[in-house]
Formats: C-alpha cells, sequence, structure tokens
C-alpha cells in the first residue's frame, strides 16, 4: 500500500472527519484515512494500482474543505 498525506484548510470537528473518512473510504482501493485535525492533515493509504492521489485530493474537496499545496 502507498500512502498520502493532504494539508486540509477547514477541518474543526468530528463531523469533519467522519466526512472526509467517509468520502475517502468509498474510492475503490483505498485503505485506513487518519485525520488529525490538530494538524490539519489527512492521511490515507492506497493501492497505487486501483486509485491515486488525485481523486484522493477530490473527494476531500468535494466535501468542502481546501486542500493546500
Amino acid at each position: 500500500m502507498d500512502s498520502v498525506t493532504f494539508n486540509v484548510d477547514g477541518m474543526s470537528c468530528e463531523h469533519c472527519v467522519k466526512a472526509i473518512v467517509k468520502a475517502i473510504g468509498e474510492l475503490p482501493g483505498t485503505g485506513d484515512v487518519i485525520v488529525d485535525l490538530e494538524n490539519k492533515k489527512v492521511t490515507a493509504a492506497f493501492d497505487g494500482g486501483k486509485v491515486s492521489a488525485g481523486p484522493i485530493r477530490a473527494a476531500i474537496e468535494d466535501q468542502g474543505y481546501d486542500v493546500i499545496g
């Protein structure tokens, strides 16, 4: 499994965590998702043969959060 970490602005509560974990988890080939509210980071494990970092980033942005960088 590969992993990617994004800096994400706009997350502030447990609802944010659940929304992001659910959105990423719906993508094929994704694994564990760790949301760090304090440091505003989202780390997702994924199978590079099934999904890339781009759709994971898009899933976060589709929930209304800003991915920085």
